[in-house]
C-alpha cells in the first residue's frame, strides 16, 4: 500500500472499491465530474476479469437496441432502465475511441476492440483515469466499509483507514474467483443494512444425473432447439448449438438456458429438438421414407442419416431399442417413439456447475434496496453499488459488460454529485 499517512488523514470525495469494468468506469466518470477519486484494487493489476472476457478479446458491449437489450436480461431488467438509457453501447464505444481504443462489430452485434486484445480495453481505462487525476492503489484489499459522520470509513485489510464522502462498491460477484471476485462486496452490503439474494452461477453448464451424456462427451450438436417449461409456462425456447460433457450439457444454448432456470430444477422439464425445421408429422414421414428405403438394414443405418453417427447407439437405447434391430422388425409404435424423441429428447438437468466456473454470478445485492436513478443505497446514503455485485445478470454477447459500464457510469456520476 502506497497511500501514506497523509492520504489516510485526508477526506476524499469518492473511494471506488474494485478495479474491474464497473469500478474503472465509476472512477473515471466521478473524476470527470470533478470529484477527488481514489480507486482501490486488491489484485496486482486492473481489470483482471476483463482479460478473460470474449476468450481474451473482450466483448465490450452489443449494438442491440435498448428494447432488445432488456430482453437479454432475465431478471430485474427494469432496474437497469435509467442506467442503460443514460449510458448505452454508443457511449461505451465512443468513450473507448476517445481513449485510443477503436472497436468493431461482429456476428450477433457483439463489439470487440479492433486489436482483438482485451488488454487494450483495460489500458484505455487506465490512461483515462490517470489523465483525469484518479489515484489508483493496487494490491490493496478492503476489510470493512463503515458509515461515519460526514461519509464513510474504509478499513484496509493490511491496516489503516481511509475516509470519503461517498463510496462506490464495484467488487464483482463470485464467478472466476481467481480474478479477485470472491464476494467481498456482499459483506460490505450486509454490514451497511442490505439484503443479498441467494448466489449461484449463471451462464454455466448444467449437470445431469443420467450417465448417457458422458458417452457423448465432446459431441457438439448444431442447429438444434432447446426448450424449457415450468408447467404450462415456457421459460426458454431457442435455436442454436449445444455440447455434451462429462457432467451433462453445455454450449451456447445451455449456458444461456442456465440464466433462466429457477432455484428448484425439479419444477422444469428441458427437451432437445434435434429436427427443429420439421414438424412432428414431417419427421414421421421422413422416418417412413427412410425405413421403406432401408427395409433390409439395421436401425443404425437410418439413425446415421438423422444425427451424428456417434449419437446413434445412445439415441437408440434411449428409445428402448437396439441399434442392430432390423428395420423390418420396428413396429409403428416404436417408429412413433423415435419421432417423439427426435422432437423432444428429455434432458433431465438437476443443477448447475460450481459458481467458480460460471461466467457471471446470479443473485447479489437486492436491487429494491438501491435507487435505480442513481445506484445509491437506500439503507446507507452516500454508498453506491455497480456491476456484478448487484442482483442483475444477462445473456452472453456483451450484455453483462454493458451492465457493468452503465451502472458504473451512473454510480460514478451520482457519487460525484453527492459530494458536491
Amino acid at each position: 500500500m502506497n497511500t501514506g499517512s497523509m492520504l489516510e488523514k485526508t477526506r476524499l470525495d469518492v473511494i471506488v472499491v474494485g478495479g474491474g469494468a464497473a469500478g474503472m468506469m465509476a472512477a473515471l466518470q466521478a473524476a470527470w465530474a470533478g470529484a477527488k477519486v481514489l480507486l482501490l484494487e486488491k489484485n496486482e493489476k486492473l481489470g483482471k476479469k476483463i482479460y478473460i472476457t470474449g476468450k481474451g478479446r473482450c466483448n465490450v458491449t452489443n449494438v442491440a437496441d435498448t428494447e432488445d437489450f432488456f430482453r437479454q436480461v432475465p431478471r430485474n431488467a427494469k432496474f437497469l432502465n435509467a442506467a442503460v438509457r443514460q449510458f448505452d453501447h454508443d457511449d461505451v464505444t465512443s468513450l473507448l475511441s476517445m481513449l485510443g481504443t477503436e472497436t468493431k462489430v461482429e456476428r450477433g452485434g457483439r463489439v470487440f476492440p479492433v486489436s482483438d486484445k482485451a488488454s487494450d480495453v483495460t489500458r484505455a481505462f487506465a490512461r483515462g483515469m490517470k489523465d483525469a487525476g484518479v489515484q489508483v492503489e493496487l494490491n490493496t484489499a478492503v476489510s470493512h466499509i463503515r458509515k461515519e459522520e460526514g461519509g464513510f470509513a474504509v478499513d484496509l485489510a493490511q491496516g489503516g483507514t481511509l475516509h470519503a464522502k461517498a463510496v462506490v462498491v464495484a467488487t464483482g460477484g463470485m464467478s472466476y474467483p481467481s480474478t479477485g471476485s470472491t464476494g467481498d462486496g456482499y459483506a460490505f452490503a450486509r454490514e451497511n443494512g442490505h439484503t443479498v439474494t441467494p448466489l449461484s452461477g449463471s451462464l454455466v453448464g448444467l449437470t445431469m444425473d443420467e450417465k448417457w451424456p458422458t458417452l457423448l462427451q465432446g459431441l457438439s450438436l448444431k442447429n438444434v432447439r432447446v426448450c424449457a417449461q415450468m408447467g404450462k409456462k415456457k421459460i426458454y425456447d431457442e435455436l442454436g448449438e449445444m455440447l455434451f460433457t462429462h457432467f451433462g450439457v453445455s454450449g451456447p444454448l445451455i449456458i444461456e438456458l442456465s440464466s433462466h432456470m429457477p432455484e428448484d430444477f425439479s419444477s422444469v422439464s428441458v427437451t432437445l429438438d434435434m429436427k427443429p425445421g420439421l414438424t412432428a408429422e414431417q419427421v414421421d414421414q421422413r422416418l417412413q421414407r427412410e425405413f421403406a428405403e432401408n427395409v433390409r438394414k439395421q436401425l443404425s443405418s437410418v439413425l446415421v442419416t438423422l444425427m451424428p453417427a456417434r449419437m446413434g447407439p445412445v439415441f437408440a437405447s434411449l428409445c428402448s431399442l437396439s441399434p442392430e434391430q432390423p428395420i423390418n422388425q420396428i413396429t409403428r409404435e416404436q417408429r412413433m417413439v423415435i419421432g417423439r424423441m427426435l422432437k423432444a429428447l428429455p434432458l433431465r438437468v438437476v443443477g448447475t456447475r460450481p459458481i467458480s466456473e460460471a461466467i457471471v454470478t446470479r443473485g447479489g445485492v437486492e436491487v429494491r434496496e438501491i435507487a435505480p436513478g442513481t445506484m445509491m443505497s437506500k439503507a446507507a446514503e452516500g454508498l453506491f453499488f455497480a456491476g456484478e455485485v448487484l442482483d442483475v445478470d444477462a445473456h452472453t454477447g456483451g450484455f453483462n459488460l454493458q451492465i457493468a459500464f452503465s451502472t458504473g457510469a451512473l454510480a460514478g456520476r451520482s457519487a460525484a454529485a453527492y459530494t458536491e
